[in-house]
């Protein structure tokens, strides 16, 4: 019995081996197309990528027709170099490159020689085509930008690398890809699939007609088209508030964790980097060390959040216990804490509890309850680690995990860092030697969207959406998870209401007073950070940053923002301002603070900017 069924296996692996070899080389032809490559043409045809507009239905990305020059350089005949390079305005040195670079990637298969034609180089060159044997013309579709902002947030698409083609085989070189921004994260999305037709050929290399009559042919498949979560009008406002201004603004719809508006300036065009021009286009604005328009500052620039990084002091002393709203503490123009050189305060009113504390940005107030937070603990390590636990909670100190094509993780120290800095247990640090975290300078770094992010999060009152960009894509709202489901803080809900509180007598009566708005009730925080460069290998101070959050309005938040304006002076001058436009804005889709508006429109910070570089001496915060 045993040898029988040995038999039996044998015969039927047999039977199966011989079936499939029947099918593969009898039923099925399909291999028959590679195997034919002397006779069989591939050519593609390329989709229209998916349109992208904002979250009103507001159209900001379309497509345009494009046409490129491709050849096969097996079927190249000798032709008129001179009058083909004249007609396409081409180096014949350059077009002998492309040619040999297009001959090592592969013989029998088409490159792309020269893309992105226009339409009147295309209908020059058509009339013309029949006396270049082996190259053609192959119909495309570039970008056609409806807005001539938001650069940063779309991206751009070029041509795809080789290291792209040998990782993915849908790509073939001269393909397009989305190499930024939206254009980048969403471009299986928005590419669509390639159709692709096999026409025969005859000996003397004449197409007669599809292989197969048509069998293997597939159609293109258009790109799905997607909603954004930027609000256009919103966005465009925001980026003409900051020009001839360097920074970020970042607004996000606290409800929903969507992106409403994500500024980075300076800006460009994003019409720049569409067709033959996009290359030199693209280097100019790349080496541009300066100005650096290419630096997405609302998602990669890590700067000291300073003072609306108080309120998480507050939130996190109050979470601890070791104060309460009626706390108070004095001010003596600053905080002196043993020899060191004191944490200078501004002049106000003294004593202070938590409300006016954070209205009237008291240093020194904040400075012992952080002092109080990490001197709960048995050591400074359990301390800091406890405070830097809370505030990873709120999304800081790591990578959010939005959709966004970039990012920076900002930072929030803990023992270890601070183990190594002080070489313990060498010699021991306590929490004076980390106080200036309690006002937002020190070690403690934070993006723009971080900065939005954290202030959503206290319009919440204790829990956020991790911001993103996708709205919906054909009409389908986004459901994934990650989107969808809330991030609690390790915070209680119960200790938000008196620094929200706090966060609104800013405006009322505290150092943001004068940027009220007509009808909308907001809550903000002014800020000011330190700002330092290495001028001839020293380190020299330059005039302050300005920042500001606020959200509005205070009872059912439609928005939170953050703005961040380097070079800006204190947090009420500029990025005070700003931010109060861009809520009436939005809110109110008019501005009735003409004056605020007329003030930014009107003054720029080039002068400052030019300061370090002039190689004269300067003056700073003036």
């Amino acid at each position: 019995m045993r040898k029988l069924l040995l038999y039996i296996i044998i015969l039927t692996t047999g039977i199966i081996f011989l079936a499939r070899l029947f099918y593969l080389q009898i039923m099925d032809d399909s291999f028959a197309v590679r195997s034919q490559d002397n006779a069989i043409e591939v050519v593609y045809d390329y989709p229209q990528r998916g349109y992208i507009s904002d979250r009103n239905g507001k159209l900001m990305v379309s497509n345009q027709p494009s046409y490129d020059v491709m050849a096969i350089p097996r079927n190249l005949k000798p032709f008129d170099t001179t009058e083909f390079c004249e007609i396409l305005s081409i180096d014949p040195k350059e077009l002998g490159r492309r040619l040999d670079k297009a001959k090592i990637y592969s013989p029998i298969l088409p490159s792309v020689i020269i893309p992105q034609l226009t339409k009147s180089e295309y209908a020059y060159l058509q009339e013309k085509m029949r006396k270049y044997e082996g190259f053609y013309i192959q119909k495309r579709s570039l970008r056609d930008y409806q807005v001539d902002h938001s650069a940063n947030v779309l991206g751009y698409i070029a041509q795809v690398n080789q290291k792209k083609v040998n990782e993915d085989p849908y790509y073939i070189s001269g393909d397009l890809i989305g190499r930024s921004g939206v254009e980048k994260v969403y471009e299986e999305l928005l590419r669509g699939e390639k159709g692709v037709k096999y026409i025969q050929k005859d000996r003397f290399n004449r197409d007669i007609g599809p292989y197969k009559d048509g069998i293997y042919d597939t159609l293109p498949t258009k790109g799905k088209d997607i909603h954004i979560t930027l609000d256009a009008e919103l966005q465009a406002y925001g980026e003409k508030l900051m020009e001839n201004k360097r920074g970020g603004i970042v607004a996000i719809e606290p409800a929903s964790g969507e992106i409403l508006s994500l500024v980075t300036a300076p800006n460009y065009d994003p019409a720049l980097l569409v067709g033959r021009k996009r290359s030199p286009n693209y280097t100019r604005l790349y080496y541009d060390s300066i100005a650096q328009p290419l630096y997405d500052r609302g998602l990669l620039a890590e700067y000291p959040p300073g003072s609306p990084f108080k309120a998480l002091t507050g939130l996190i002393g109050l979470q601890e216990g070791v104060i309460d709203t009626e706390d108070r503490f004095s001010c003596n123009n600053g905080y002196n804490y043993g020899a060191r050189r004191p944490l200078g305060c501004h002049a106000h009113p003294s004593p202070l509890d938590l409300v006016p504390g954070i209205a009237n940005s008291c240093n020194s107030y904040f400075a012992q309850v952080y002092r109080k937070t990490i001197e709960k603990f048995p050591t400074p390590q359990e301390g800091i680690d406890t405070w830097n636990a809370h505030l990873k909670s709120f999304g800081l100190g790591q990578f959010m995990g939005n959709d966004l094509s970039t990012g920076r993780p900002g930072k929030i120290p803990d023992a270890d860092y601070y183990n190594r800095i002080y070489n313990y247990p060498t010699y021991k640090w306590y929490s004076t030697a980390t106080i200036s975290n309690a006002i937002g300078q020190g070690e403690v770094l934070m993006t723009p969207i971080q900065l939005a992010n954290m202030t959503a999060t206290i319009a919440n009152r204790g829990w956020y959406y991790t911001p993103h960009i996708l709205k919906a894509v054909e009409g389908d709202p986004i459901k994934e998870e990650k989107f969808t489901v809330k991030n609690i803080t390790t915070v209680d809900s119960k200790h938000f209401d008196p620094v929200v509180e706090g966060m609104h007598q800013v405006y009322k009566n505290g150092t943001a007073r004068s940027l009220q708005i007509p009808g909308i009730e907001i809550a903000g925080k002014t800020g000011t950070a330190e700002n330092f460069t290495k001028i001839d290998g020293k380190r020299t101070q330059l005039t302050d940053h300005s920042i500001f959050v606020a959200f509005a309005p205070v009872d059912n938040p439609k928005i939170a923002i953050a703005v961040f304006v380097e070079n800006g002076y204190w947090g009420s001058r500029y990025a005070g301002r700003i931010a109060s436009l861009m809520v009436e804005k939005y809110i109110k889709k008019e501005i009735t603070r003409t004056d605020m508006e007329d003030w930014i429109l009107s003054h720029s910070l080039e002068e400052e900017y030019a300061k370090p570089l002039s190689g004269e001496p300067f003056i700073i915060n003036r």
